[in-house]
Formats: structure tokens, C-alpha cells, sequence
């Protein structure tokens, strides 16, 4: 695939490159990117190390790198606080400076605890991101949020903090299982319903991993530079950038209730954004269509369209919901494919409307 750049204006600016073949040749973008680097940190998973650990470690030593590499078990329960001490203490016990830079290779899990430690070990260094999921190459990996999660709710403490570099190699995403391509899908599908209906028919049409995979440098491309549009306008996650969380309020649900192992963030939001769909045409904002068509999308990828979830769940994630404020909290909902709008409520009032759904 010819490599394709895309720039963010946001912190001190930076690129996204995507292109095969990347993971071989990160080290010469990386140098060019921070060129008075001499130490780096890769941080890995117990999934991703074994499969493209060595070629990056290999291509970062041929630039002269000194390369120090940290593995967490792979999954949500490596964003903790425990292992955010243990990274800044690895750091700092092989002599990080400021001019440094954490690699986070791996994921969403990845890319959030590594880039939370990039943005506080020293007070900031540098970071660069190289996503091996699709969901974390068309979300998390670009825009600059880091998290980690606390026992209220999913990523409660963090910061913003851009990366200098993001490099997307989709040739990695091979060696995803059917299901984790999938759930990085349900993000994918986000950017038609929040942004554009051309792309969400583009989406429509291609309902397998192959011909999906046929067109995955168009994907990525389409995705991040809608992300890159919205983060431009609203680093700070204040106004136009929480239509990124469409559906995600609900989804944090579903994901507490399974205790964040029984549905994948993605497959969570999917059936968050279906539900988001149907509350919008409750409260009058959404066409009644919408939801239909979105559900279509969904299941024809294999991702769930429902999940069944106590009520409590869901008044726990309204509660904490980062888009609130006192008292109100702010909805993301659709008029149409493709048209997002932001409807701020009191809490009281959308639980009583989620309840009344979920008794149905």
C-alpha cells in the first residue's frame, strides 16, 4: 500500500503515516521525528511483543537507539494505576530524560497507559504511537487522550498529550482474530454515522473482512482524518470533539456490567450506538430509520446490536460520564446518518427515558 500522511495541528503538531511495512522502518521516522532522542521505551503486550516486538526493537537499533522494552498482559486490566508506577519506575531506573520517548506498540490498552506515563515520567517526554488494532489505528491512537481506569469507571484519570509520531502499519492487522478486527469495525462505523453517510454507505456494502480489508488504506485514511478534523477544531475534548463519544456512554455500561471481559470495548459500543440511536428517536432528535440502519451495518460485521445490562450499570456510567457537568449531562445523538447533534439534559431525565426502553 503507498504510504499516505496526514497531519495534526494539535500540541506542537505532528504526522500520521500509514503505509506497509512501517513496523521495519519505524526507526528512521522515529529519528527524523525526534532527532535528539537517544533512549527509547517500548512498552508492548503479552499479545503483540511475541509477533512484532523484535522487528521494531530491530529497526529502531539500526538508527543507534538504545532500546529498553516493557511487556504488560495484554488486556483492560493493564490500565491501572499499579502499572502506570511500574512504567514511570522502569523509566526512571534506566535513566530517562527529557529528550526521551516512550513507544507505545501495541493497542488501545497500550497506547493509553504508555502515553499516560509519556505525559507525567519527567513531566512529559516524548511519545510515539504504533497502533496494531484497528480500533486503536482509526481511535485512540490519534488526538491525544491517555487514561487509565479507576473502580468508578473506565479511563476517570488521564491527560492530554499528543504524540510527536503516529505510525499505522495496517499490514499487522492480519494477525488480528476475526473478533478484535470486528469490534475495531464498530469505531470505524462511528465516523459515518457521526460525520459521513457517503462512508457509512461505503461501509454498508462491504459487510466481511475481506473486501473490508481491500479498501483498509481508504478506512484508515477516511477515519483519521475525519479524528484529525474534529481534534484541530477542539483539542480539549470541550465542544465538537465529544461527538466522538457517540455512543461510548452506554457502551461504558455494557463494558462495566460484563466487568470489562465479557464484551470488548468495541462490540460494547456498537451496541451503545444503537441504543443511542433509539433513545435520540425518543427524545424526538433522531429519524426513526436510523437505528434500523445502524443495526443492519452492525450485525452484518458480527457485532452485537444488544446487550443486556442492569440498570444500575447505566446509572453508574451516566453518573461519571466525562461529557457532564453537575447536574446535566451532554448527549450525543443523531438527527440522521451522518448529521451528530449534542443535546444537553439533566441526568434525571435520561435515566427515566432508559429506564422506560429498558423495560420493553
Amino acid at each position: 500500500m503507498e504510504k499516505m500522511t496526514l497531519h495534526v495541528d494539535a500540541g506542537s503538531g505532528y504526522d500520521i503515516i500509514i503505509g506497509s511495512g512501517l513496523i521495519d522502518s519505524a526507526g528512521k521516522y522515529i529519528s527524523s521525528a525526534l532527532p535528539k532522542a537517544k533512549r527509547l521505551f517500548v512498552v508492548t503486550d503479552s499479545n503483540v511483543s511475541p509477533l512484532y516486538g523484535a522487528r521494531l526493537v530491530a529497526s529502531l537499533e539500526i538508527e543507534s537507539f538504545e532500546v529498553h522494552t516493557h511487556v504488560v498482559p495484554a488486556g483492560e486490566t493493564s490500565k491501572s494505576a499499579e502499572n502506570l508506577i511500574s512504567l514511570w519506575e522502569w523509566m526512571t531506573a534506566h535513566g530517562v530524560t527529557r529528550t526521551d520517548a516512550v513507544v507505545a506498540l501495541g493497542g488501545g490498552v497500550v497506547g493509553d497507559l504508555a502515553g499516560f506515563a509519556a505525559s507525567t515520567v519527567l513531566r512529559g517526554v516524548g511519545l510515539v504511537q504504533i497502533p496494531t488494532t484497528l480500533l486503536s489505528q482509526v481511535d485512540s491512537s490519534v488526538g491525544g487522550k491517555t487514561a487509565i481506569d479507576l473502580s468508578a469507571g473506565k479511563n476517570l484519570a488521564g491527560t492530554f498529550y499528543q504524540p510527536d509520531l503516529v505510525l499505522m502499519d495496517p499490514d499487522v492487522l492480519s494477525t488480528l482474530p476475526l473478533p478484535v478486527f470486528m469490534a475495531g469495525m464498530a469505531e470505524v462505523v462511528k465516523y459515518g454515522c457521526i460525520w459521513d453517510p457517503d462512508f457509512f454507505d461505503f461501509l454498508s456494502a462491504r459487510p466481511d473482512r475481506a473486501a473490508l480489508t481491500e479498501d483498509i488504506g481508504h478506512i484508515l485514511y477516511t477515519c483519521c482524518d475525519i479524528k484529525r478534523q474534529v481534534v484541530n477544531a477542539d483539542e480539549r475534548d470541550t465542544g465538537l470533539r465529544q461527538i466522538l463519544n457517540f455512543g461510548h456512554t452506554l457502551g461504558h455500561a455494557y463494558e462495566l456490567a460484563g466487568n470489562y471481559t465479557e464484551w470488548s470495548h468495541g462490540e460494547a459500543v456498537a451496541a451503545g450506538m444503537v441504543m443511542a440511536a433509539k433513545l435520540g428517536v425518543e427524545l424526538g432528535v433522531t429519524v426513526p430509520e436510523a437505528p434500523e440502519k445502524i443495526e443492519a451495518v452492525l450485525a452484518a460485521l458480527g457485532l452485537p446490536t444488544r446487550i443486556p445490562c442492569g440498570f444500575e450499570y447505566i446509572e453508574r456510567a451516566v453518573g461519571v460520564d466525562k461529557k457532564g457537568s453537575g447536574d446535566l449531562v451532554t448527549l450525543i445523538l443523531l438527527e440522521d446518518i451522518g448529521v451528530v447533534k449534542r443535546l444537553k439534559l439533566k441526568k434525571s431525565r435520561v435515566l427515566e427515558v432508559l429506564s422506560a426502553m429498558s423495560r420493553r
